[in-house]
């Protein structure tokens, strides 16, 4: 039995059954003969309908999944409507992508060799998804997997973090609610890492979508079978460069808002400020205050900005790295932990460069702050670790914007806005250690995807 606690006091919500080998080998079982009949694929306008109920059900229970969020997760209420909100459109997008997705035509004739023919492409589901999930959108990174599998036509298999599986049941309750046919979307829960590394690697999955640490998603990609596709969203160590012009008073709330929702557990969260020595005194002094004003605690508070972490363990290890950092000499403000499982916000001045905080996704309430006078030093040190995920520069000059843009080793380059930003229909992928593949509801579609070609001889 798994037992499932709220995040922020650790009391007990509810115990669920865990699945052994069997389940497993029956769910894969049942998912790749859904595959196998072709006869039985849904049609696009049966899978449309399935989605447009199923986000009709989302609505209806919108702050049930909120509380849900907020107990189970720890986000704060608040931002649990958004990420409700956010489920709900991603459902729709998902619905809306099969009104323009399809095949191309291939030229023929350009040789005499080829002449008399036509040939075009058609789409088809790519088979079998294995869908391995994070704790820190138990409601939107479950429907980034599931939404676009039911698109694409994929039986789904999807696993959620043990902390937080009780958006994805219910989640897939609802899909089967809307109509979707049994054995089209799963769930498993297995009583291992064992058996969850052996569904990732089952020769019967043909994509697996995975959101998680590095280390797990690496070692899962190392082990998949032939010719196994896959999608690993990790996380990074963000940064954000503050140019000499830029406006102290538009980029305090961005940078706040960036670096503490969720506690800072966001894979693309601000961890990392370069900000111009020129303004370094003051911006210190106005991000400090505001930082100090976030209202932290309960997250089923509708006041409250900043909830807990997922588990007391994550709590004593950011203050640990926030320590060794403090030790190494820099200078602290804020921090402190409230409870168990809550920090309040720390923010870190001139942390050493040997400091986990400084090289490492921290994942907590803490930002770091770094001076410099060099716009290309600035840059060069914002790409000097491992992650390349989003990143941001603050300028009022467009050529300085310009040039940060160009330079920042980043898969996307915010300007004049926090690191943090997504919406769920633009492409989200990390590069080298921070991940592989695209995320972002159309092109997980489009990774689930497998093109065919058809060549007719007249």
């Amino acid at each position: 039995m798994l037992e499932v606690v709220q995040a922020f006091d650790r009391e007990h919500i509810v115990d669920l059954p865990t699945d052994d080998a069997a389940t497993l080998e029956r769910t894969l079982t049942v998912a790749r003969a859904r595959f196998e009949d072709r006869g039985g694929w849904l049609k696009a306008h049966q899978r449309m309908a399935v989605l447009h109920r199923l986000a009709e059900l989302v609505v209806q229970r919108r702050e049930t999944f909120a509380t849900r969020i907020a107990r189970e997760g720890g986000k704060p209420y608040t931002d649990a409507l958004v990420e409700t909100d956010r489920a709900i459109d991603g459902i729709r997008s998902a619905a809306e992508l099969l009104r323009t997705r399809g095949g191309t035509e291939i030229p023929m004739g350009l040789t005499p060799a080829s002449e008399g023919r036509r040939a075009w492409t058609i789409l088809e589901p790519i088979g079998v998804v294995a869908a391995i999930s994070a704790f820190n959108h138990p409601l939107n990174l479950i429907v980034h997997q599931v939404a676009p599998a039911i698109a694409t036509g994929c039986p789904v298999i999807v696993k959620p973090a043990t902390a937080t599986p009780l958006c994805c049941f219910e989640l897939v309750k609802l899909v089967q609610e809307a109509g979707m046919p049994e054995g089209w979307v799963q769930t498993l829960l297995p009583e291992s890492r064992d058996l969850s590394s052996a569904f990732a690697s089952d020769p019967r999955v043909a994509f697996l979508s995975f959101i998680g640490s590095g280390a797990v998603g690496w070692h899962l990609r190392a082990n998949l079978a032939p010719g196994t596709r896959c999608a690993l969203e990790h996380g990074g160590v963000a940064p954000v460069i503050i140019d000499r012009t830029a406006d102290i008073d538009a980029i305090i709330e961005p940078l706040a808002k960036g670096g503490y929702y969720h506690a800072g557990q966001v894979c693309v969260s601000v961890q990392r400020i370069y900000v111009h020595e020129a303004l370094k005194d003051a911006f210190v002094e106005r991000f400090a205050e505001r930082v100090s004003r976030l209202r932290v605690g309960d997250p089923q508070l509708a006041e409250t900005e900043v909830g807990p972490l997922i588990k007391p363990s994550e709590a004593e290890r950011v203050a640990s790295w926030v320590e060794e950092a403090v030790s190494g000499g820099a200078r602290s403000i804020g921090g402190g932990r409230l409870s168990d499982t809550t920090l309040a916000p720390a923010i870190l001045i001139d942390p050493p460069k040997q400091a986990k905080v400084s090289h490492e996704e921290v994942f907590g309430p803490v930002t770091c702050i770094f001076g410099f006078t060099d716009l290309d030093g600035a840059i060069r040190e914002a790409n000097s670790l491992p992650f390349a995920f989003q990143s941001s520069i603050f300028t009022r000059d467009l050529a300085v914007a310009l040039t940060a843009a160009e330079r920042l080793d980043a898969s996307a380059v915010m300007v004049n806005d926090h690191t943090a930003f997504r919406t769920d229909w633009m492409p989200f992928a990390g590069r080298r250690s921070s991940g592989y593949g695209v995320g972002g509801i159309p092109y997980t579609a489009g990774e689930m995807t497998a093109e065919k070609m058809i060549v007719f001889k007249l």
